[in-house]
């Protein structure tokens, strides 16, 4: 038995309707779920790595989490870019550029996005520093609000690495969008970096003219 088909058989074993049902209120009924809660899921996902970890090779976990995408339930989506992250961390290629964006934009909602946003393009571009002024332009340039939203928050996880003038020119960029969740990724962008630089993201929001939920998002920290 293989990965996919023994944590398919997992999840359908332990699906809960009641669960199912609140969680995908919760995610506004876009996906179904199994209704498997995340300290359970990672303990299955857990138990399964450690039963087919030599199968999990580069090549074969981009396989496994390009055909978990493709399925409907939400789980699989979390365990997709899970195992990218632990088993790609480090060993991305530079073409995994386009299979991260295929990540971003597809089956796409904030609490995939921002996972992907901070754990693999962020990770990527670490690797592959040349690499952030292509992406990121292309991201934030394009039309698709999830991959603006990554160009955004690619650099949460990069505290004094941070490039402080790419984040400010990016919130720029967007700062007159209505889009709830651009105005949310700006003000988290800022405020993760205040904890390394208040002063210097103070001064930004203080001449900026943000909405005022990015605004407000953004200062939390410091007022």
């Amino acid at each position: 038995m293989d990965f996919i088909t023994s944590l398919l058989l997992k999840f359908e074993k332990q699906a809960n309707e009641t669960e199912a049902k609140a969680m995908k209120v919760y995610l506004k009924n876009l996906f179904p779920l199994y209704g498997i809660k995340a300290p359970i899921r990672k303990a299955f996902l857990k138990e399964l790595i450690n039963d087919f970890k030599d199968q999990l090779t580069r090549n074969n976990v981009i396989e496994i989490a390009t055909i978990l995408y493709q399925k409907p339930q939400r789980e699989l989506h979390y365990c997709a870019i899970e195992i990218v992250d632990r088993f790609i961390k480090k060993k991305y290629e530079i073409s995994d550029i386009d299979f991260i964006k295929k990540l971003i934009i597809t089956n796409s909602w904030w609490d995939s996005v921002d996972f992907i946003a901070k754990h693999i393009l962020g990770n990527y571009l670490l690797q592959y520093p040349d690499q952030i002024q292509t992406v990121v332009n292309t991201f934030s340039s394009s039309k698709n609000m999830w991959l603006n939203r990554s160009a955004i928050l690619f650099q949460l996880g990069y505290k004094d690495k941070t490039n402080a003038t790419l984040l400010f020119s990016l919130c720029d960029q967007h700062k007159f969008s209505d889009k709830f969740f651009i105005k949310k990724a700006i003000g988290w962008a800022l405020r993760e970096y205040s904890k390394v630089n208040p002063e210097s993201v103070k001064h930004y929001v203080s001449q900026a003219k943000l909405k005022p939920l990015s605004q407000k998002e953004a200062l939390k920290r410091i007022l």
